[in-house]
């Protein structure tokens, strides 16, 4: 801060040396005198410049390259967060290929467990159906035995043979 009080002070001083040269001299004139005057302006002009370069434009340039740098960081940022982003999609993506691979395989394994159920639920159904046939078959010669040997005690000859053709009839008609 007394650099700067300092610099203001010498600013004023060399501004107003001007007008001290221009009430020594006297000499109206034009515009530019080529005496002392001139030097006095170009030391005025370079301190003033210097002043203004110390002042403005040192801290206008740190702003700025403050700011650059601040925006270069938001731009990496912002490219990490879109590579990061981009790897998540990708991952999400082999997840979802895998969990689909998954739910296929299931779902083969399912339908190969489902035929194999529904085979072997076919054949126990076929053999059940071969055991009750072999079952009445087996009842019904047993019946036959039987019923002959009551009409063979009941019935006469003749009687016996006509009732022997009749089931024998049926019998042939049932298979």
């Amino acid at each position: 801060m007394r650099r700067t009080l300092g610099l203001v002070l010498l600013a004023v001083l060399l501004l107003a040396s001007p007008v001290l040269a221009a009430e020594e001299g006297g000499h109206g004139g034009g515009l530019i005198n080529l005496d002392k005057s001139l030097l006095i302006q170009a030391i005025n002009f370079a301190v003033l410049l210097f002043i203004l370069w110390k002042l403005l434009y040192k801290p206008l340039v740190a702003k700025m390259n403050e700011r650059t740098e601040a925006i270069k960081k938001s731009l990496d940022e912002a490219q990490a967060a879109r590579a990061e982003t981009e790897r998540q999609r990708q991952q999400h993506a082999a997840q979802i290929q895998a969990s689909l691979a998954e739910a296929q395989q299931i779902r083969a394994t399912a339908m190969k467990e489902a035929g194999e159920e529904q085979r072997r639920l076919v054949e126990a159904a076929r053999a059940e159906a071969a055991k009750l046939v072999e079952s009445a078959k087996a009842e019904m010669d047993q019946d036959i035995r039987r019923a002959r040997q009551q009409l063979r005690k009941s019935l006469s000859g003749d009687d016996h043979h006509r009732i022997i053709q009749e089931a024998l009839a049926r019998v042939d008609r049932v298979n």
